[in-house]
């Protein structure tokens, strides 16, 4: 799944309290993006923590993007890649996602098809949060919680969180 060698955490993952300047730093990535591939976006979002007002976060930028076929490499990895964006993740039995890290701003460029539903999830689950405050104060208490641990990697972090995650995108999902 990882592409070059996976990095070893240092510690507890540190979370900030949420900075305006997060849309900001997506705005000015996105930009980029949309003039490095052109119509090969189909759709580029503000996803993850530091996209919801109000919630503490990892300073990393979480980006979706949306082309054609995730799958087909070619069709956008090398353009990134001649910018200065290095290909870290390939996961084929998961969506097909891909993952890019930037040149300039910490960002985590998740990559999927048209038409798959982990799109659908991830702005279900960021526009829950950006419009339930107790669910995203239960979100974030459970993330300082998980936080103060010792990781071997920033991914176990991560992985730790997929079940309030779960949680909360089966109550969106039940929602009116």
């Amino acid at each position: 799944m990882m592409v070059g060698d996976q990095m070893p955490s240092t510690g507890p993952v540190r979370l900030e309290e949420y900075d305006p300047s997060w849309p900001v730093q997506f705005e000015r990535e996105a930009a980029t993006v949309r003039d490095i591939l052109g119509p090969e976006e189909l759709r580029l979002e503000h996803v993850g923590s530091t996209s919801v007002p109000g919630l503490a976060a990892k300073p990393v930028i979480d980006m979706l993007l949306v082309v054609t076929d995730s799958s087909d490499e070619t069709s956008y990895v090398p353009a990134m890649e001649s910018e200065g964006y290095v290909l870290r993740i390939r996961e084929p039995d998961w969506h097909q996602h891909r993952l890019l890290k930037g040149p300039a701003t910490d960002i985590n460029l998740h990559v999927f098809s048209d038409g798959c539903p982990e799109v659908n999830r991830l702005l279900l689950f960021r526009d829950w949060l950006r419009s339930h405050p107790e669910d995203r104060q239960h979100y974030e208490r459970a993330k300082r919680r998980l936080a103060e641990r010792d990781w071997a990697f920033v991914q176990d972090y991560a992985d730790a969180k997929s079940g309030i995650v779960e949680e909360i995108i089966t109550r969106a999902s039940s929602a009116p």
